[in-house]
């Protein structure tokens, strides 16, 4: 099978071609910078934006499937930047896929997309969408993802996943921002006692290859459909923080301050951010203050009896493999 994987360099991404091509799939990689290392592996690496119609359009000839987990991240910045890659960038690889006659379309989505500032304790699909977000990126993938649903259709054949809190080997986001803020030896953090969910980036990347399955062999349960997806080992955030630092070689003190400062500073930030027009990303925000604040974890029962989704990797393996990696680098 051919596969496009769109973003397909970046951290998810890149472990999601690399399992695609383990199992004997021809893969390509449509991003926007160049990418050796994919191809080294075998990857055929498109250099191209979301925005490119034209060039998305010819990225897709002769594809038999796609994989999109190309989207802008984060907490802050303008609402256009967000819309346009990834609202418009999802409407143009729906139309990129119609137009070559793609059958099956596997997105990217978030839990952020469902999460209303309060815990989320054992939730599963059922639970609505907030009326309204603190954040660009939660608000845009949202709207991405209805769009995925509402055109599952005979024609293209779409699925959702939410992986939650995405981490492990190769992580060049999460993990440098945490030991940046550890450096001192220690760590404000709100709620850590807060229950929540993560997935590591194997796993994650599994469970799209089983969701492109699932669509080929029974799209009539999954087409449509969206599925949280974790390791299924909900911890502490402490815990959860403490231990990938532990894993990089840093030991950190993790000091408790109440939800109500961090929103305070968050607001503050922010407020600070806009007045002097700063482009860099303020240390908290309101939806980061908020999210970890808060429980956050969900019931996968749905992608385990109709995905398939198993846990391969578990937290203490994925530490481990985290450990290994770091004292390798």
């Amino acid at each position: 099978m051919k596969v496009l994987v769109t973003g397909g360099g970046g951290f998810l991404g890149n472990e999601i071609c690399r399992q695609l091509l383990a199992r004997g799939d021809q893969v390509i990689a449509y991003q926007r910078s160049g990418n050796p290392a994919l191809q080294a592996m075998g990857v055929e690496v498109i250099r191209g934006s979301l925005s490119e119609t034209d060039l998305l359009n010819k990225a897709m000839e002769n594809v038999d499937a796609v994989i999109h987990t190309a989207a802008k991240a984060g907490v802050w910045g303008p609402w256009e930047d967000y819309f346009e890659a990834n609202v418009t960038g999802t409407e143009n690889v729906l139309e990129a896929c119609r137009r070559n006659n793609i059958l099956h379309l596997v997105f990217t989505s978030s839990p952020s997309v469902i999460h209303d500032g309060a815990d989320i304790e054992g939730a599963d699909e059922s639970l609505p969408y907030p009326d309204s977000f603190h954040s660009p990126y939660p608000a845009t993938k949202a709207q991405a993802e209805k769009l995925v649903m509402a055109a599952n259709c005979a024609e293209l054949q779409t699925v959702s996943l939410r992986p939650h809190f995405i981490w492990g080997p190769g992580d060049n986001h999460l993990l440098p921002r945490l030991l940046a803020r550890a450096k001192t030896g220690k760590l404000k953090l709100p709620g850590p006692d807060k229950l929540i969910d993560t997935v590591f980036v194997n796993n994650a990347a599994n469970a799209h290859l089983l969701a492109l399955d699932r669509l080929q062999t029974d799209p009539q349960t999954v087409g449509g459909k969206t599925y949280f997806i974790s390791n299924d080992e909900p911890m502490t955030q402490g815990e959860v923080i403490g231990r990938m630092l532990k894993a990089a070689g840093v030991e950190v003190e993790i000091q408790p301050i109440p939800p109500f400062v961090a929103m305070s500073v968050g607001v503050a930030c922010e407020n600070i951010w806009k007045l002097l027009k700063l482009k860099s990303e303020p240390p908290l925000t309101r939806w980061s203050a908020n999210h970890l604040s808060t429980a956050h974890w969900y019931d996968i029962s749905a992608a385990k009896r109709e995905l398939g989704y198993t846990v391969e990797i578990s937290m203490d393996e994925g530490f481990e493999k985290l450990s290994m990696s770091c004292r390798n680098a």
